[in-house]
């Protein structure tokens, strides 16, 4: 066996090759690698056989199956030692040394050596033990530098930490074996058989160790022929039962192994029996170490020793050769290089695991082994390998999965680097699974079922969701902690900041390594939390009634959250097939926004219902008082523009972010408030046509009856006295006086003013607004009141008329009506009109706003030109005008317009001018002589009635609008005339009655 301890020449390592001291007992070194809860997957013995029996018995395989395939003996540990002194003085290993090898075995003769870097080490780029070395630490630097191993033989004694009086038993036990195996290979011996034949009790330290010895090679041969035989046993298989029974007998009390011993032959025969059975290879092998699980176990043992005892992350620089050695084993353990392939990843795994789950060097190796896997799978179906690989990659699937589900747990800034390879590891194994093993992914079509981005779509959402509920624990802790702090967050709008930051945290850590197997990893992420958060905003969104600071803040939160997620979605399919519609349908909206709106406009309504019925309230007990206040507005008005600038700056206090898009809501309901405030205010005030009286029925004058005319003068003065009480009991202390109503046109103008000044201030509020937009301003429709203005203009207008008409018609009849004219135009001229006319302009004066007061005082002309046609036109029986009365009518007229002119200080002379055009046009009729009246109207009418009226002139009825050449007003001027020409046509023409 020498030709496995040759000299290394070049490398170094951290093992050092000082001999172990001889030792009464065997003792394992110690191991630095961690405890992990993974379970073997290669399978368990049922046997009682530990880690360090299978660990023995493996470098029995590993020796004899050295020492077997080379015709030259195994050397000796002393030979080994001046080996390596020889070659240590020379520093080097001669060509002539090194083509000294047997022909028939030239890798078994040659030392261990490093010069070349290693084939696997470089395939899979593994790190090299004491890859730093000290510039000394060389080949020939000097003493004082450590030794290395200097044969294989060696090197795997320290691997397997055997001690070397151990070794040096097997190897005297493995030569006399040698003598007798002359033409035959070390595959057709059962090892442990031999090595209790020729091992005796006087090899061993004491009884104590000898028995344990014993014991291990009986439970080895126990295991590998009865309980994990390749060959499967009958029940009625004799030598089987033999076996079991000295087996059971031997572990109560050893037995002589003796070569001609009896126990022993019938030992041997037993187990030569069972051994020597064929499994169809039709070989003379015998199969004792070759079942499953024991020759995986076995296997494993073997394959551990490529990872340095003293650095046991790193593979020794050795392995090429080491691996080379251990592959002989196969023959023995009925190893091939699929179930070789199938181990070697387990074993780089486990030590993945092992070793802290940090050394890249053992997982991408591992992952590497897997691709080979992936190829052995898809070439065989054997059941006994679909049963190790399934079980296997469902070990490593777990393990990877066990973190992958909650990757955010798992992985921190500290070992982010390793994620990367777990993941390949994962969907690697996952893909095999699914490919190879599955029997439903066969059924499907090719293509139908993409393994990697199921898994990886798996991962994410099952992270993503136990970090969302975890996110929630703490938001609830956070709120709790807060709670006797002023103004806390809610525990939503908490968590909607906690879950922007965890997709912000998602797509810039991990998306960028997911991505490598899912194209849309941070869509799939953002839906995720997008569905998570979902669930709890859509619950809150259901149990919110009304519109509070904390609704807000959670709804705007989650709106915020929700603009966030769906940007990053957007931003990561940008170059998807589908731009990222799948991911967006899987996120429908929160409908934050919408919430808020609905709740703002129920806010709004509330203080729109408020507003209502304060309007209705308050107008039933508004008297109109023209002394409430030195403005003369009505306090229900100040009060109700009080209430609506205080709603406006409360809305735009509302800590919502759509202030521009409702605004019209409240403007409108607020517009319409004010409406109704101005429609109530003026309904029941009357209008023009209220105080108009009635005109009477046309008749003519009774010729030269003075006395008649001064007894209906005084019958009329009679009666408006009787009737001037009861308007000055109308127009008491009541809601509807003059005074009353020039409050109203009061506030209807102070109501308009300020309308310009509340859009005024909503333009500032809305630049205040943190949501507003450019075109929030230029659609100024929004922004205005559309309704009140043009009812308070309309009210001014109605009002304006109805003081004006109610002043001549209702409130100074008595001297217009039932005084002016009546029985002899000269005594009953208009100077108490003018007089009452004087004191009541006096009283709006003092009362209107300046703003406003002209249109009064124009409207009251107006009425008083009407008042004066009416008397002269419409007057009734009680009146008659002759020629000569015409001056004293003119004169009164003038007089009538000097009261508003007021020597200038009054309306203007052009507006004066304008409204009694009428009154001028009439007026030169009553000068007119009444055969050119008769001639006038004959004319007039025939034009207007055409050749129908030449027979007959028809009546022409009365449209109210007075004009000189209008038939009705010429016929009135007849019909007032106090002369017998015009008398007799009327009589003649009409038959017109003398009185009523």
């Amino acid at each position: 066996m020498a030709h496995l301890f040759r000299d290394l020449s070049l490398g170094h390592s951290k093992r050092e090759s000082t001999p172990l001291p001889l030792q009464t007992k065997p003792r394992m070194l110690p191991s630095k690698l961690t405890s992990t809860d993974l379970q073997s997957p290669l399978g368990q013995l049922a046997s009682q056989l530990t880690d360090s029996d299978l660990r023995l018995t493996a470098y029995d395989v590993f020796l004899a199956v050295c020492r077997t395939s080379s015709s030259k003996p195994l050397s000796s540990s002393a030979s080994a030692s001046a080996s390596a002194s020889n070659s240590d003085s020379l520093g080097y290993n001669s060509p002539s040394q090194n083509n000294n090898h047997s022909p028939n075995s030239p890798a078994l003769q040659r030392s261990l050596t490093s010069a070349a870097a290693s084939k696997m080490k470089k395939a899979f780029g593994l790190k090299s033990p004491g890859s730093k070395k000290s510039p000394g630490s060389g080949p020939g630097s000097g003493e004082g530098k450590s030794k290395r191993p200097t044969t294989v033989g060696e090197l795997m004694r320290i691997q397997m930490r055997i001690p070397e009086t151990v070794d040096s038993r097997v190897r005297r036990a493995l030569l006399r074996i040698g003598g007798g195996l002359v033409g035959r290979r070390i595959e057709s011996v059962v090892l442990p058989l031999e090595l209790l034949q020729q091992l005796k009790q006087s090899d061993f330290t004491d009884q104590q160790e000898y028995d344990a010895w014993q014991k291990r090679n009986l439970k080895v041969l126990e295991a590998g022929l009865l309980l994990h035989p390749r060959v499967s046993l009958d029940k009625s298989n004799n030598a089987s039962q033999r076996l079991r029974q000295i087996i059971h007998a031997a572990l109560d009390r050893p037995i002589e192994t003796g070569k001609n011993n009896e126990s022993m032959q019938v030992l041997r025969s037993a187990v030569m029996s069972l051994a020597s059975r064929s499994d169809g290879s039709f070989s003379d092998s015998c199969h004792w170490a070759d079942g499953i699980p024991l020759n995986l176990r076995l296997y494993e043992m073997l394959l551990e020793t490529c990872f340095d005892i003293n650095d046991e992350t790193s593979i020794v620089e050795e392995v090429d050769e080491l691996m080379e050695h251990i592959k002989k084993t196969w023959v023995v353990l009925g190893i091939n290089q699929m179930l070789h392939n199938l181990c070697f990843t387990w074993v780089l795994f486990h030590r993945f695991v092992a070793t802290g789950q940090v050394e890249m060097d053992l997982l991408y190796p591992a992952d590497g082994q897997l691709a080979e896997v992936a190829k052995d799978a898809k070439a065989t179906k054997d059941p006994d390998y679909s049963k190790i690989l399934s079980s296997t990659l469902t070990s490593v699937l777990g393990w990877a999965e066990k973190r992958l589900l909650a990757y955010h747990d798992t992985f921190d800034s500290g070992n982010i680097y390793t994620m990367q390879g777990i993941v390949s590891l994962g969907v690697s194994a996952a893909k095999i699974l699914v490919e190879d093993v599955s029997t439903e992914y066969r059924r499907k079509r090719k293509g139908e079922v993409d393994v990697a981005r199921n898994r990886i779509d798996t991962y994410i959402r099952s992270s993503l969701r136990t970090a969302f509920a975890q996110r929630m624990e703490k938001a609830d802790s956070s709120r709790r902690a807060s709670k006797n702090q002023p103004n806390p967050l809610p525990v939503l709008a908490i968590l909607a900041k906690d879950v922007g930051e965890l997709a912000v945290h998602e797509t810039k850590v991990f998306s960028p390594i997911l991505k490598g197997w899912h194209p849309l990893a941070a869509g799939i992420a953002v839906a995720t939390l997008h569905s998570c958060y979902a669930n709890e905003i859509k619950q809150f969104i259901s149990g919110v009634m009304e519109l509070t600071p904390d609704a807000v803040q959670v709804l705007r939160a989650a709106d915020k959250l929700e603009k966030d997620l769906v940007q990053i979605a957007v931003e990561d399919a940008v170059d998807s097939e589908d731009g990222g519609k799948a991911i967006i349908r899987e996120m429908p909206p929160y409908e934050a926004e919408t919430a808020i709106a609905n709740l703002v406009k129920g806010w709004i309504k509330t203080r729109l219902d408020r507003l209502k019925e304060w309007v209705d309230r308050n107008l039933q007990q508004e008297v109109w008082n023209p002394q409430a206040n030195q403005e003369g507005y009505a306090p229900s008005a100040v009060e109700i523009l009080r209430i609506i600038d205080e709603t406006l700056d409360a809305f735009f206090q509302l800590p919502i972010p759509t202030h521009p898009a409702l605004l019209p809501d409240l403007m409108a309901g607020l517009d319409k408030c004010l409406q109704n405030y101005v429609m109530k205010a003026k309904s029941g005030c009357g209008t023009r046509s209220t105080y108009i009286p009635t005109m009477p029925a046309l008749t003519r004058c009774e010729i030269g009856s003075k006395f008649q005319g001064v007894w209906k003068k005084k019958e009329k003065s009679q009666n408006s006295q009787k009737r001037n009480s009861q308007v000055a009991t109308m127009n008491g202390d009541n809601s509807f006086g003059i005074p009353q109503l020039c409050v109203r046109i009061n506030t209807f103008h102070c109501i308009r003013s300020e309308m310009d000044v509340l859009e005024k201030r909503i333009i500032t509020h809305l630049r205040n607004c943190e949501s507003a937009h450019v075109e929030d301003f230029s659609n100024g429709l929004s922004k205005k009141f559309e309704l009140t203005p043009s009812a308070c203009v309309e009210g001014v207008q109605l009002l304006s008329e109805a003081v004006a008409y109610k002043i001549v018609f209702h409130d100074l009849s008595h001297v217009l009506w039932d005084g002016l004219y009546i029985g002899e135009p000269s005594s009953s001229r208009i100077d108490p009109l003018l007089q009452e006319l004087e004191r009541n302009l006096l009283i709006i004066s003092e009362t209107v706003h300046e703003r406003v007061r002209t249109r009064i005082i124009t409207d009251i002309m107006k009425a008083s030109c009407d008042g004066f046609l009416l008397v002269l036109l419409a007057g009734g029986p009680s009146r008659a005008f002759s020629r000569q009365d015409s001056q004293i009518i003119e004169d009164d007229f003038k007089a009538l317009k000097d009261l508003f002119w007021a020597n200038g200080d009054g309306l203007p002379a052009d507006l004066i001018d304008k409204f009694s055009s009428t009154v001028r046009g009439v007026l030169p009729l009553f000068r007119t002589d009444s055969e050119s009246l008769i001639e006038r109207f004959r004319r007039v009418t025939l034009e207007t009635y055409g050749s129908s009226a030449r027979s007959r002139l028809p009546l022409p009825p009365t449209s109210g609008q007075w004009n000189p050449t209008e038939p009705n007003t010429l016929l009135r001027v007849l019909c007032y005339r106090n002369d017998e020409t015009a008398s007799k046509f009327l009589k003649k023409t009409y038959n017109l009655p003398k009185k009523l």
